[in-house]
Formats: C-alpha cells, sequence, structure tokens
C-alpha cells in the first residue's frame, strides 16, 4: 500500500450566482480569474496560473436537503506572516470572519462564501511544533489563535494569494466515519492521522497533519449529494506518476469498486457519495 506524494488540485462548486460567486472570490479571497466560459470560471494563482477554486453555474433544485458533501475547503499560504497580511486585509475591509482558530499544526481563519461553502485560510506551524505520536498519529487541538500575534508579523499590505498557495486539505461531512475511513485508508490510499473523540477522523498522504477531513457532525447517515445540488461538483487529486494510478487502478479491481476513465482521469466516488477526480500532476 502507497500513502504518499498523493497532492489535492482544485475544487470544483455548484453554483447559482456565477458572477457574485466569482467577484467574492477574487476580492474577498484574493484569486485570479484564470479562464472564464459562459457557465464555468476558474480561479487560481495570478503568479503560477495554478488552478485552486472552478465554479460551475447550475439550476439547482427548489427543495435544499441536508446531505454528505463539503465542510470546508482549504487554501494553505506558504507562512504565518502571509496569515497575517491576510487576516488584516480582512479586518480593514470588514469582511466578517467566522473564527480564528490554534490547531496546535496550523493557525486557520474561517468564513463562509456568499453561497455557504466553508473556507479556510491557514498557515502551518513549524513541523517541529507538530504533536507527532509514535503511532504515526498527528493530533490536533482547537484553541483561539493568537491574533495579535499575527498580525504583528505584517510586512506589506495583501495584493492576492500569494505564490506559493495551494489547497491544503478538504473538509468533508460524511455519511458515516468508520466507511470513510475503509475508503480512504484501502482504497485512495492515505494515512489515518487522528480520529477526534470519534467525531471527526483525518487522513493524510505521507507525514502531512491531513489532506481529508471528515465528520458527521450534521447527522449521522446522512444522504449522497444530488445532481442538482450547490456546493461541492468534485475534487482533484494529483498523483507523481503512473505507478501511482496503476497501483490505484488494481486496489479498484480486486474490491470491484465503480470507477470511470476519461482522458487519463480516473473518476470515483467516495462511501458517501462525494466525487473526487484522479489525474497524474
Amino acid at each position: 500500500m502507497t500513502e504518499k506524494d498523493w497532492k489535492l488540485g482544485k475544487v470544483v462548486l455548484k453554483v447559482k450566482d456565477l458572477e457574485k460567486m466569482s467577484e467574492f472570490y477574487q476580492k474577498v479571497v484574493g484569486l485570479t480569474v484564470l479562464d472564464s466560459k459562459r457557465k464555468a470560471i476558474t480561479l487560481g494563482l495570478e503568479s503560477t496560473k495554478e488552478p485552486l477554486v472552478e465554479l460551475v453555474q447550475i439550476q439547482p433544485d427548489a427543495t435544499k436537503t441536508l446531505t454528505a458533501g463539503l465542510f470546508h475547503l482549504a487554501l494553505l499560504l506558504p507562512s504565518r506572516q502571509d496569515l497575517g497580511e491576510y487576516l488584516y486585509y480582512l479586518l480593514v475591509n470588514k469582511y466578517p470572519l467566522g473564527g480564528a482558530s490554534d490547531h496546535g499544526y496550523s493557525e486557520a481563519l474561517y468564513f463562509n462564501d456568499p453561497e455557504g461553502n466553508g473556507i479556510e485560510i491557514y498557515a502551518d506551524k513549524p513541523e517541529s511544533e507538530w504533536d507527532r505520536r509514535e503511532n504515526g498519529r498527528i493530533e490536533g487541538i482547537t484553541i483561539q489563535m493568537d491574533a495579535e500575534g499575527v498580525l504583528g508579523t505584517v510586512k506589506k499590505q495583501f495584493t492576492g494569494m500569494p505564490a506559493g498557495t495551494i489547497m491544503g486539505h478538504v473538509h468533508l461531512t460524511v455519511h458515516d466515519l468508520p466507511g470513510t475511513e475503509d475508503f480512504y485508508t484501502n482504497i485512495v490510499p492515505l494515512g489515518l492521522k487522528s480520529d477526534y473523540f470519534g467525531q471527526a477522523k483525518f487522513f493524510a498522504s505521507g507525514d502531512y497533519h491531513h489532506h481529508v477531513g471528515s465528520n458527521t457532525w450534521a447527522g449521522k447517515n446522512l444522504p449522497e449529494p444530488r445532481e442538482n445540488q450547490l456546493g461541492l461538483a468534485y475534487y482533484e487529486w494529483l498523483v507523481p506518476n503512473q505507478e501511482e494510478m496503476d497501483a490505484l487502478l488494481s486496489r479498484l479491481k480486486e474490491k470491484d469498486y465503480t470507477y470511470k476513465e476519461d482522458n487519463g482521469v480516473i473518476i470515483l466516488k467516495d462511501n458517501s457519495g462525494i466525487e473526487m477526480h484522479i489525474s497524474i500532476a
């Protein structure tokens, strides 16, 4: 079983108001439009043209149903200074924050986009400060962020997400935690990094604290996302080579797991019905 060098690509969101959402991800989040079509806009980094978020306009169902899906997407900044400059930008422009936390291994800001998708903007602490256990787990905490300390790093104005920003992790609202652990450790494959008091599980490729978070805080046994439902359409995994793709295909076939292939991209859904697209970086 391999569990290293998998990285996250872009997160694709189904939206109702494409113009409003695009403006938000530009002005508030600090991303740049990389590609624009009539019903889809891709945003990312101006410096590298790296896509991070894609917005796809749909005509949503009239009724809203609580389902599995996105809890939040999380953009990882290169440094604490970058986080401080972004926090100062939010405060000066009076953009509402939902929270600011210290997780032991990272410091993070939380808020929602106009259609209710959760967003985390965070910076990792030095790895020497992470709570690594002998069994390979990396345990986190949730306490109030030292906002004064973060703001004390500011040296310049925020003018957009800096070069080096990546999709650090996705956090998902899932159907159930045991099934999620089975999928993300035996199919994808990641390592279980934390079992948060039986309420959430965190998984990562290699020795990171997590690339995927999962929880059942909204309820257990939630139904799968619907086709015409606002929110997460899918998220991307980027693997380093064909060997990793072949190993994944072997596991899928061995377990008789349903998937599709499209121009070198493997498309499958996890146990909660959340779709992911996997390709070579």
